[in-house]
This record gives structure tokens, C-alpha cells and sequence, in this order.
């Protein structure tokens, strides 16, 4: 990550917790649902969809606080996400970015309740935000819900279920990552630039960015599981192997995967640098996706 990149996130990640953070707070409800809410949005991590919301803003010169309340609303969904997926019923996993699970903590009910909450809330936070206007909250809940829901994410993630202990073919595998992974991801970017007032062109480019910014993301965190530092990615690596599941390692090897996220990484470069006026956070931002370390 350059400089400039590392002062950008130190910018606006705060803003974006303490949004998470306060919004919860102030909820009225039974204390051990607003505790195991809070328990997973604090457990941090890296705040990718909401820097690419803001990034992509940034990018068409625009004021990115106009996008914090959207950025909050799509990192609940994502925790949400990673609540449930936790699940013993789902990955059932014990760790997640280094602190037990919300299940191992709360109970798989409260668990329960709270990836609920926090997906049913975001939306809430959209359409109440003070700096959108009425035809910016409709057109983003339609957009959102559709990315969060059965031809989205959510699909994705009963696609990634379903291939479990199966040979999967590389396009069955881009498949359930195009859905459980990058269709979140690619909202984030196309909420930023419906938001910034880009034009379809450039949101059709952005578009594709986004696809291969996802496909990227993923095969990273493939790449991670095989070779990755378990104190650093805050779970123990292998549970790929362990559930089975198809990946890009075993399907392409280490090496041919490696080769394959920097292409879909070069190829999002190109789509950006002719999609916006000063892609500078984008491009970094891919280049951070690539070398990341957990």
C-alpha cells in the first residue's frame, strides 16, 4: 500500500466504525442482542466494501461523506454474512480475525438474531440517511437488497454449500464466487458511482472492475488458506481442505491461481483507468487486494 492509500483508510475507516458502532448503541433492544451485534462489528477487519464505496466517490472528485451512511449499512450486511456463515450448521467455524466466533460466545439462537438484526437495520440506515435525497434511497435498497439477497449473496453462499465435496469445474467455482463474494463487493462500487452522478459508460466499466476486483479477492483468500500466517489472518488456515471445498489452488495449483488473480487485478486496472477521472485510490486499492497479507 503506498502512503497516500494508508492516509485515505486512516481517513475514513474511523468514521465508518464509529457510524457502526453508535448505531447500535443506540438501538433499543434486549442486551444480549445488542452486545453479540456489537461483538462482531468491533471484531474490525478490513473494511474493503466501505473504502471501495468511498474510494470510488474519491474518484469522481466527489465528497465522500456523502457515501458514509451507505458504506456503514454494507458492512453490517457483510458481518451479517460472516455471523451466519460462522454457523455449525453453515462452515461452522470457531474463529473469526482472531476472537471466537459470535456462536461460541452467544449461543447459535443469539447468533442467529443477531446476523438478522444487523442485515434487517442496514437498510435502515439507508433510507434515513440526512445525505441522500428520496430517489437515491429507493434506487439504492433496490440495488442493495438484490446483491444481499437469493440472486446475490445469499445465492452465492447456498451455491458454496452445495459444491462442497464435489469436483468443481473453474467456471462452477467463479460462479458461486461472482455471487457469495463479488456481488457485495461490486455494489459498493456501483452505489459510489450512481452517487457521484457517473455516466452508464463509466459505471458499465466500473462494472467490470468490479467483477474482477471480486474474482481477485477471492482467489487471494484461497491463496491465504494455503500459504497464509494464521496470526495474521486470525483463523487457522487449511479449513478449505478440511470442508472440502473446491478452490483455486486445486484446481489451477498455487502457482497457476497466483497467475490468475494478477490478471483479473491488471484487468481491473484497465477497466478503472478508463472509467474515472483520477482512479488513484482504485488502482491502489487492487493493488492492496493483491498483496494483502490476511
Amino acid at each position: 500500500m503506498t502512503s497516500s492509500f494508508e492516509t485515505f483508510m486512516s481517513e475514513h475507516k474511523p468514521e465508518i466504525e464509529d457510524r457502526l458502532l453508535n448505531e447500535v448503541d443506540e438501538l433499543k433492544v434486549p442486551s444480549p442482542l445488542q452486545e453479540a451485534m456489537r461483538y462482531s462489528l468491533e471484531a474490525g477487519g478490513k473494511r474493503l466494501r466501505p473504502l471501495l464505496l468511498l474510494a470510488t466517490l474519491d474518484s469522481f472528485n466527489k465528497d465522500v461523506r456523502k457515501g458514509y451512511d451507505v458504506a456503514a449499512a454494507i458492512e453490517m450486511i457483510h458481518t451479517y454474512s460472516l455471523i451466519h456463515d460462522d454457523l455449525p450448521a453453515m462452515d461452522d467455524d470457531h474463529y473469526r480475525r482472531g476472537k471466537l466466533t459470535n456462536h461460541k460466545v452467544y449461543g447459535e439462537a443469539v447468533a442467529i438474531l443477531a446476523g438478522d438484526a444487523l442485515l434487517t437495520h442496514s437498510f435502515k440506515m439507508v433510507t434515513q440517511s440526512n445525505h441522500l435525497n428520496d430517489q437515491e434511497r429507493v434506487w439504492l435498497v433496490d440495488h442493495l437488497s438484490t446483491a444481499a439477497g437469493p440472486e446475490g449473496m445469499v445465492g452465492g453462499q447456498l451455491a458454496d454449500m452445495e459444491g462442497e465435496n464435489k469436483q468443481l469445474t473453474v467456471d462452477q467455482l467463479e460462479y458461486i464466487h461472482t455471487h457469495k463474494t463479488g456481488e457485495l463487493l461490486a455494489f459498493s462500487i456501483e452505489a459510489g458511482a450512481y452517487l457521484a452522478g457517473a455516466t452508464f459508460e463509466q459505471r458499465s466499466l466500473l462494472e467490470r472492475y468490479a467483477k474482477n476486483i471480486g474474482l481477485a479477492f477471492q482467489i487471494k483468500d484461497d491463496i491465504l488458506d494455503v500459504e497464509g500466517n494464521a496470526d495474521l489472518l486470525g483463523k487457522p488456515v487449511g479449513s478449505d481442505d478440511e470442508n472440502e471445498k473446491s478452490t483455486y489452488p486445486k484446481l489451477l495449483t498455487l502457482e497457476g491461481a497466483k497467475e490468475k488473480m494478477v490478471s483479473h487485478i491488471e484487468e481491473a486496472k484497465s477497466y478503472c483507468q478508463k472509467a474515472v477521472p483520477s482512479p488513484s485510490f482504485l488502482l491502489q486499492l487492487a493493488d492492496y487486494i493483491m498483496e494483502r497479507k490476511y
